[in-house]
């Protein structure tokens, strides 16, 4: 490669050798899937004989090649129960960097470590040859602090774990720690202080919602600065992963296809920049990100942050916490009674996304002169339109009253909106189209409504674009979702449980649409600041009859509890197209229908998770 590649200087020949050894010869996630002392040592020592072999290959095609080793840079807090454990595991952390510098002798702590594990002679042929880095590469992560408690009955089964002598839990000093953990800063100090060579902030990467993405980056890349401004020579910062990463969130333990966006969404037919993209640019030209989710902090600084009993261990003052303004800029949330009002309140929260909401005895948007005023008292950085009329049928009977609430206050709001120079999304519905295409549609598809409601959906979406063309309109289907009863999926399911046979439509196929992933979606493309139109469903599609037969196969009931009939049959009044189904050409970012239902069950009430992988075993000095 350096032969091929001779404008390459920098190399990384194996990335986190001392995280690969644990996750597999000690953790037992990858192969050799080892759980023991000397599996990991071996795994550790091979992979720093092959970074010093493969830098003499290099050099000697590029004999300035700079080795830039990476590493995981971890910290681990417990009990003084378990102090013993906790130094040996905060001196291991170091070990590879101490390999490869030449520090390994037999006045280095962890020599009888490595002399019990047979490999004292290994790692003395490394010190007489070492391979220092020219950079120091340190990859932090909320989860790469942990601590460690032997009290295992405050902690949930698969967080336990022990070194052969004690037996414990091993978990996210996050989720306990009342001081909150060490945080960036306070670790990449330790690095400079104890290696005194040039660094770089390798992976920074927080597996979350967008907002916690950007917080994260730029938390950590205030710490830099700061680290800068004190003398430490550090050189970069770099963000993982550039194109996202897909079932990360299981060390790879498990295949479920989860993908995680990054700088950029591959779930498009061409690679989608996000709003981190957006902050890379902003940090690399000088500018730090001004983003509006940034005035809250991250949900590492927040109180819900705690999982388990709190304990205060920590030898240092509470991690600082980053300042925002005194009053955050927050999402105004029009239409707060409804299933998608609500649902965007109950993220937001989640995601700590500053918000405010508004009904309409505070804010009618189809009456002139309400809107100016709510703007100018929330002073919003973006608006999302949850109100509307939405019975299909009854819009037959009351088309005046459905045209105001759809269209006369959508286009108010976009115009308000377009005044103030704010983002705004608003939804529609696959009930613009009537089906005749056979196939899903996407979204450059002509709307052809059938009736009464789809016509004021189709008439809303010209109205809003025309006058604010960068609003985000989504369009979706039929909702169901875990936070209320107000949904087909809930009825349908409270009907099996009563002992009931339930009919419902053969003859409308539609895709089904989980509330919880919508509204996610929606807050991403928001923050990402997308525009347009974008269809956003549950990936699948399926008749009503077919929908309660799925439910009703999790939830144990026979098939013969679900009768299908015609749609007329059941007291429709409105025309429904025979397939609505919606796909999308810009980016198919919501998970499959039969996820949405397996995540549907599990949040009913008595319903149990367990955690994404076994603890960790550990090594014991």
């Amino acid at each position: 490669m350096a032969a091929r590649y001779p404008w390459v200087e920098a190399f990384t020949p194996v990335n986190e050798p001392l995280t690969t050894a644990r996750f597999s010869g000690l953790y037992g996630h990858w192969h050799p899937h080892g759980r023991d002392t000397r599996t990991f040592l071996r795994c550790l020592l091979n992979q720093i004989d092959g970074v010093r072999l493969a830098m003499k290959a290099i050099r000697a095609v590029t004999p300035g090649a700079v080795l830039v080793q990476t590493e995981d840079l971890g910290k681990t807090h417990g009990t003084p129960a378990l102090s013993h454990q906790v130094a040996f595991e905060n001196e291991r952390r170091w070990l590879g960097f101490d390999l490869l510098t030449g520090r390994m002798g037999a006045d280095h702590p962890l020599w009888d470590y490595l002399r019990r594990g047979g490999f004292a002679d290994a790692a003395r042929a490394i010190a007489d040859d070492p391979c220092p880095p020219g950079l120091v590469g340190l990859n932090h992560y909320l989860s790469s602090e942990r601590f460690l408690d032997e009290r295992l009955e405050r902690y949930p089964p698969h967080t336990h774990g022990g070194n052969g002598r004690q037996a414990y839990a091993d978990t996210e000093a996050l989720r306990v720690l009342v001081e909150g953990a060490s945080g960036p800063a306070r670790l990449l100090r330790e690095a400079w202080t104890r290696y005194r060579l040039p660094m770089a902030v390798t992976e920074v990467h927080n597996g979350c919602t967008r907002e916690e993405q950007l917080r994260w980056l730029v938390e950590v890349w205030d710490a830099a600065c700061g680290l800068r401004d004190e003398g430490v020579d550090l050189r970069a910062v770099t963000v993982w992963s550039l194109l996202g990463a897909v079932d990360w969130h299981l060390l790879l333990t498990r295949s479920t296809g989860h993908y995680e966006a990054g700088v950029f969404d591959l779930r498009a037919i061409r690679p989608r920049p996000t709003a981190i993209a957006a902050a890379m640019r902003d940090l690399a030209q000088g500018r730090r990100p001004d983003h509006p989710v940034l005035d809250a902090p991250g949900w590492w600084h927040r109180h819900d942050r705690l999982l388990y009993p709190p304990v205060r261990c920590c030898p240092f003052t509470e991690t600082t916490r980053p300042r925002g303004p005194a009053r955050p800029r927050p999402l105004l949330i029009v239409g707060c009674r409804g299933t998608l009002g609500q649902a965007f309140a109950r993220a937001c929260v989640a995601r700590g996304l500053p918000h405010a909401m508004v009904g309409r005895p505070d804010c009618d948007i189809a009456a002139p002169g309400t809107i100016a005023a709510t703007l100018a008292a929330h002073r919003p950085w973006a608006v999302i339109n949850a109100a509307g009329f939405v019975d299909v049928d009854r819009a037959e009977t009351t088309p005046d009253l459905c045209r105001r609430e759809n269209v006369t206050g959508a286009r108010r709001l976009a115009e308000a909106c377009a005044r103030a120079g704010l983002p705004l999304l608003s939804f529609s519905s696959d009930l613009v189209f009537d089906g005749g295409k056979g196939l899903a549609y996407v979204e450059t598809d002509r709307p052809a409504p059938l009736g009464v409601y789809g016509a004021s959906k189709a008439e809303a979406e010209r109205a809003v674009l025309d006058v604010l063309p960068d609003a985000l309109m989504v369009r979706t289907s039929a909702f169901f979702g875990p936070w209320d009863r107000h949904n087909f999926a809930a009825h349908a399911l409270a009907a099996l449980e009563r002992g009931e046979t339930v009919r419902a439509a053969c003859d409308a196929i539609v895709s089904p649409t989980y509330v919880p992933d919508l509204v996610d979606a929606c807050l991403d493309l928001l923050i990402d600041g997308e525009t347009g139109v974008w269809h956003l469903a549950s990936q699948g599609a399926a008749s009503w009859a077919d929908l309660v037969g799925m439910i009703a196969e999790r939830a144990g009931y026979p098939a013969s509890r679900v009768v299908a009939a015609p749609g007329r049959s059941l007291g429709w009044l409105a025309r429904r197209p025979a397939n609505s189904a919606l796909i999308s050409r810009r980016g198919w970012i919501m998970p499959t229908l039969d996820h949405a239902l397996g995540r549907f069950f599990e949040a009913r009430p008595g319903a149990t998770t367990t955690g994404p992988l076994g603890c960790h075993c550990a090594d014991l000095e």
